[in-house]
């Protein structure tokens, strides 16, 4: 058996445990067991090389990947040989520093304890700091000195043979140095986990990091020839930009931990929940910009592109996590909001010079992600606006039946129906806008859908109603208006297809408008061309009628307000012109003298209320007054100039017409058929010249129905 030999140079391994572990009996076992290390030599010595250094290399290749928790321990040797805890006998394990024939050391009386079954034999510094100590006080500099001053002892010791008798020896002193490197790297990932911690930036230790890594580039600048494990390239930067990123996961994922104020715990509201994620990225993009990266800045490290591009994947990871989580068209809404115009937009990161680039990174969301997301709101969004044009229904309908007036603003009736659509349009249109143009005319075309459907449901429920009156029917042909002009001039191109609904249901408020007016003057009608007419001044009721009827009209837009009325002037003069054309009572000699005064008096002061209120149908003036002439020209012969006057005027008029004027005069048969075929040339040549009955649009005997009398037969024969 060899006798054991003093070596006094090179550092010692000591012990990974603590001084007061080793008054423990096992300990104390452990050390009585180390005169047994030559018998343990032997066996070690049969021990295979190439597996233990396959072992060793797996070890140092999977210590980069091992969880936080394990990095960094407070106690004095935080580093343990996976290879060794595998073991189940304890073995004798020679001073790194010794040669491979020399199984212990005992020194000052003291045996040197075994390091097998705890962790790695620590290299200990000639200043007596042990390479653990300096990792775990990071010193990372002075710690990578000494491992690499020993990492190339070993290297020359194996060159020289040292350890040929002693394969294992070598194995497990290599090893040591390995997973030292990976603690060493460790400690670099702890520190790049903590830079952005509540502690603030270590500036002096992320510089020292820095210098580590470039140290360690320079000294393992390329894999060894003989494929050794020793003296290969630890990849720090890789180890680094991967801590980076492992650090940017972890904060992004911690975002939104908390519940917000007034939500229920454990379901934040995503909008809150986005808010608290920009805010931290924003805080710890600007504390890399303003302190990490000037502590690199000597050493040269990309910091602001690592760490810009560990954010936007960790967001990007986050936010499609939340993608698929999202309910409803609102969350929709808030993810692509987020995503376009919060997270993209160039004051995100609060300043123009920190502004997030567009080009170099990627998409947020995946193209695919995006247009799936767009298609998912845009279904939620089309239901939504249905729903709130449900909702505006309903708000008229409780109008309707609480019995509110119309309201008159800036001179017209109004109902609060144009501006709520308005409302909803401008809207949803200009939040889709502000996520993309896309989205925006698709927006646009549900809301033209929906309105084209609404409004022949409103227009029906409210002629359906009993709050129908003239101030509603004038508020709500506003409304249509207002819809129809203003959405086709603010989108054209998308309500183009509205124009014929709203025209539509404008016209139908138009058409009830009338009729109501209609239902009250009809009877008065009735009492024209009557005896008591001729003494009585029975118009003005009707006229009165009329003029209350207009006042509404001027609460109603241009347009339909001067059509209406135009409408109402050609209605009383066509219901006139029917008592006058159908008498209930024939007159003769002086009664038809008066007649025909009474019919010019009333067609002048129709005329003349008509014009007060505004009406342009000027072409009305002379068909009552054209018909009193006939009844009351005494020259015969001029008759037939009347009736030239007549047609010309309103070329729709009838054979029929002109046969029940004529019967109101009694002329006698030659007289009457001259006229007749007269008046029958004239209509042959009006309507060659016209091509039509009515001239210029208008209409006002065509609309008069004239029964057969027995007058009239008098006078055809």
């Amino acid at each position: 058996m060899p006798s054991p030999r003093t070596v006094t140079s090179g550092p010692e391994l000591r012990s990974p445990r603590d001084p007061a572990e080793l008054q423990t009996p096992a300990r104390g076992a452990r050390r009585a067991s180390s005169g047994d290390a030559p018998s343990t030599h032997r066996e070690d010595v049969r021990s295979s090389l190439g597996t233990l250094r396959r072992a060793f290399s797996r070890a140092s290749q999977r210590a980069p990947g091992r969880a936080p928790e394990e990095n960094r321990r407070s106690s004095r040797f935080p580093f343990r040989s996976p290879w060794r805890a595998d073991q189940t006998q304890a073995t004798a394990v020679p001073a790194l520093a010794h040669g491979p024939d020399v199984p212990s050391r005992v020194e000052d009386g003291v045996s040197q304890p075994s390091s097998t079954g705890v962790g790695p034999e620590e290299p200990e510094a000639e200043a007596g700091k042990s390479v653990a100590d300096l990792i775990t006080e990071r010193q990372l500099l002075a710690a990578f000195e000494q491992l690499r001053h020993l990492e190339t002892q070993l290297v020359a010791e194996k060159a020289s043979r040292t350890f040929e008798q002693d394969p294992t020896g070598f194995a497990r002193r290599a090893m040591d140095v390995c997973l030292h490197y990976d603690g060493l790297a460790a400690e670099i990932g702890s520190i790049v986990r903590e830079t952005l911690g509540p502690d603030g930036v270590d500036a002096a230790a992320l510089a020292e990091l820095a210098h580590v890594v470039r140290a360690e580039e320079e000294a393992h600048p390329a894999p060894p020839a003989d494929s050794d494990f020793l003296l290969t390239p630890r990849r720090w930067r890789q180890h680094w930009e991967d801590a980076v990123r492992q650090s940017a996961r972890e904060r992004v994922q911690r975002a939104g931990a908390g519940a917000a104020p007034g939500v229920a715990e454990g379901s934040p509201g995503l909008a809150w929940l986005l808010a608290e994620l920009g805010g931290l990225v924003r805080r710890d993009l600007q504390k890399v910009q303003l302190e990490v990266r000037p502590a690199y800045a000597a050493a040269g490290f990309p910091v602001w592109e690592t760490y810009l591009r560990a954010f936007h994947g960790a967001v990007a990871q986050r936010l499609q996590e939340l993608v698929h989580d999202a309910r409803g068209c609102e969350d929709l809404y808030v993810l692509l909001d987020w995503a376009a115009n919060v997270y993209g937009s160039p004051d995100f990161l609060g300043t123009p010079d920190l502004a997030l680039p567009t080009e170099p990174l990627p998409p947020l969301l995946a193209p695919e992600v995006w247009a799936r997301l767009e298609s998912d709101y845009t279904s939620f969004l089309e239901t939504k606006i249905t729903s709130c044009f449900d909702g505006i229904l309903q708000l008229e309908q409780s109008r309707w039946a609480a019995s509110e007036a119309s309201d008159v603003l800036q001179g017209r009736y109004h109902t609060p129906l144009s501006t709520d659509v308005h409302m909803l349009v401008a809207e949803h249109v200009k939040a889709a806008g502000a996520i993309s143009a896309d989205l925006e005319a698709t927006t646009l075309r549900i809301c033209a859908r929906a309105l084209g459907l609404f409004v022949p449901r409103f227009e029906k429920v409210f002629l359906e109603s009993e709050s129908v009156s003239e101030p509603h029917l004038g508020a709500n042909i506003n409304a249509c208006e207002e819809l129809r002009t203003s959405l086709l001039a603010r989108f054209p191109g998308t309500f183009e297809e509205l124009e014929k609904p709203l025209v539509a249901a404008t016209c139908n408020f138009q058409k009830r408008l009338l009729q109501g007016l209609q239902r009250d003057v009809q009877p008065l009608f009735k009492v024209l061309c009557t005896k008591a007419w001729l003494t009585q001044d029975v118009l003005r009721p009707l006229m009165e009628k009329v003029v209350a009827f207009a006042r509404h009209l001027e609460h109603v837009a241009p347009p339909w307000a001067q059509e209406t009325l135009q409408e109402v002037h050609r209605y009383v003069v066509r219901e006139y012109l029917v008592q006058a054309l159908r008498p209930r009572e024939r007159f003769r000699g002086v009664e038809r003298l008066t007649g025909s005064q009474k019919m010019s008096l009333d067609a002048q002061a129709i005329g003349d209320t008509f014009q007060g209120l505004g009406s342009e149908a000027t072409w009305l003036g002379q068909a009552i007054l054209c018909v009193a002439d006939i009844l009351g020209e005494t020259y015969k012969d001029d008759i037939r100039r009347h009736l030239e006057t007549l047609i010309k005027s309103y070329p729709d008029i009838r054979r029929d017409h002109v046969l029940a004027i004529l019967a109101l005069r009694r002329l006698g048969r030659r007289r009457n058929q001259h006229l007749l075929q007269h008046a029958q040339d004239l209509l042959r040549a009006a309507a060659k010249a016209g091509g039509s009955g009515a001239a210029g649009g208008h209409v006002l005997f065509e609309e008069i129905e004239v029964p057969t009398s027995v007058d009239v037969l008098i006078t055809c024969i």
